[in-house]
């Protein structure tokens, strides 16, 4: 086959498989849609593998679309009210009382009531999925509009699975219900085409703000056939990588999204010698040298990964937590000084050898920094952070390894980990010393005596602005914390924008902050988008 038989071959078959996965809207282009005003269609993201119960963790990154939670975020990270009317926080922060509104109605009809409340936090309890309730004692219904939630001990965080849990009806709720969700959201499913699409339209019950939009086609395509749909007019709005959002779309607009959306460093934290109970070896002699963390801190410039590795299209990161409410901001430090960075290794007793690789008492400044096998991103960053060792005399090799493999070997070597969410509680999940060799979480296996007491204020502290307070001093305090000021446990580097291209005639509102890509969280605020006057 000649190569222009072969280029209008594939083509064609793209155009087959775009037109074909927008079917439920018709085969019409960007301007006769546009005459459908009250629809939309979108490509922004993955299936979820899990389907939509919040239960077992649908919606912990964005809105929850088909269900409404108890609390939600404005755009500032201001708690307000959702399906709540109040709620009140007793002096031992031990008891949470929530009122709710008496107008709500799921999409089937059927009144939400604090019997629905109770049973959506008991069932997420004993789900055994990424929602941690295990500090929930007991959930108790007052009457038909209030719910009492009592905790083994006070935390803090509990307000942030007030803003992320969706509340499912009890009446309906079986072993279908991820697939057949039924909630108080703004919006209702109506049909899901497994690997292809699914299509929502508006819940006619819904107490809220009334959605611009009827109905919405979300589309499950790759990366490559999401973006010829964009260029072929055949969705409103698209999410792509780095490497298509330099390209022009006619009628669409880049909007590029700050985020969480992290990647950094985890360095073992304690010399090597223990095992896990499985068996896997624990520490690295080279990374639990205080000076090794804080040279490459110093010496890494972030600027020219966000450059280089996401083209510009990122910011440099400095903890897992970057501008949300609880961040510290005297966590940013000077980076890209070499000179300093050497200065550091030299006082701390890190010679250069004859090949240029420092040597510390017979230990050589070298290790093996690991990312997820597939990665690209990940690769990439590892490679260009091997690139940056070089001038310090430090020698790094990259590896990819199946998420299998690492499972075993992130305890003892470096790992390009990714994190970023809209809940503190990852801080003490990644710096606590009671989650050392707990998941992905503190693999690296920190500790820190005072981190832990102002993380546990913080947990205790019986409003927001307390608990802000502690969290940023457990992030420096001025003499020592888990971020780059203080033990540098990681090395963060770049958070990664959410790009999308969007109908140059829609309006999507001010996002918040994204958090790490997961799920759908542009949609956070779906029901008030709207075509532009």
């Amino acid at each position: 086959m000649n190569k222009s038989l072969l280029f209008i071959t594939v083509t064609l078959v793209l155009s087959i498989l775009i037109l074909s996965a927008c079917s439920a809207k018709g085969n019409v282009g960007q301007q006769d849609r546009q005459q459908v005003k009250d629809e939309l269609i979108l490509a922004i993201g993955g299936e979820p593998e899990d389907g939509f119960d919040p239960t077992t963790g649908w919606g912990r990154y964005g809105s929850p679309l088909f269900q409404s939670t108890l609390l939600k975020y404005d755009k500032d990270f201001n708690i307000e009210n959702d399906l709540a009317t109040d709620y009140n926080v007793s002096e031992d922060g031990k008891t949470w009382t929530v009122g709710l509104r008496d107008d709500v109605k799921f999409s089937d009809g059927e009144s939400l009531t604090a019997d629905d409340v109770v049973f959506t936090f008991e069932t997420a309890k004993t789900s055994g999925s990424v929602i941690d309730l295990s500090n929930l004692e007991k959930v108790e219904s007052m009457d038909n509009h209030t719910v009492q939630f009592t905790l083994v001990e006070p935390a803090s965080t509990f307000i942030y699975l007030l803003v992320s849990t969706g509340i499912v009806p009890e009446h309906a709720y079986d072993d279908t219900y991820n697939e057949n969700p039924i909630g108080s959201g703004p919006f209702t499913l109506v049909q899901w085409d497994k690997g292809q699409q699914i299509i929502v339209e508006e819940n006619p019950y819904y107490y809220g703000e009334k959605p611009s939009f009827s109905k919405l086609t979300f589309l499950f395509l790759a990366e490559d056939a999401a973006f010829a749909a964009a260029k072929a007019g055949e969705v409103d709005v698209v999410s792509v990588p780095p490497t298509f959002a330099k390209e022009e779309v006619e009628g669409m607009e880049l909007v590029k999204l700050d985020t969480v959306d992290n990647r950094g460093v985890m360095f073992p934290y304690v010399p090597a010698g223990e095992v896990t109970d499985t068996g896997a070896p624990i520490g690295n002699d080279v990374t639990a040298d205080i000076a090794i963390r804080k040279a490459i801190n110093v010496g890494v410039d972030r600027q020219a990964f966000v450059d280089g590795v996401v083209e510009g299209f990122g910011t440099p990161a400095y903890s897992v937590a970057d501008n949300l409410p609880w961040w510290n901001p005297h966590t940013v430090i000077e980076d890209n000084n070499v000179e300093q960075a050497k200065q550091l290794l030299d006082e701390a007793g890190w010679k250069e050898n004859e090949n240029g690789i420092r040597e510390k008492d017979g230990l050589a400044a070298e290790f093996t920094l690991l990312y997820p096998a597939g990665d690209q991103i990940r690769q990439s960053l590892s490679i260009l952070f091997a690139d940056m060792m070089k001038p310090l005399g430090i020698d790094v090799s990259t590896e990819g390894k199946s998420w299998n493999e690492l499972e075993n070997l992130m305890y003892s070597n470096p790992v390009m980990m990714g994190w970023g969410s809209h809940d503190p509680i990852e801080m003490f999940n990644l710096y606590s010393s009671g989650t050392r060799g707990i998941g992905y979480y503190n693999a690296n296996y920190y500790a820190n005596d005072v981190v832990d007491e102002y993380m546990n204020q913080a947990l205790h502290a019986t409003t927001e602005e307390e608990a802000k307070s502690y969290w940023q001093k457990a992030q420096w305090d001025g003499e020592t914390g888990f971020s780059a000021q203080g033990d540098a446990p990681w090395a963060w580097l770049v958070n990664i924008q959410h790009l999308y291209f969007v109908n140059e005639d829609l309006e999507i509102g001010e996002q918040k902050i994204q958090p790490h890509g997961h799920g759908w969280p542009v949609t956070d605020i779906i029901e008030q988008w709207h075509w532009k006057e």
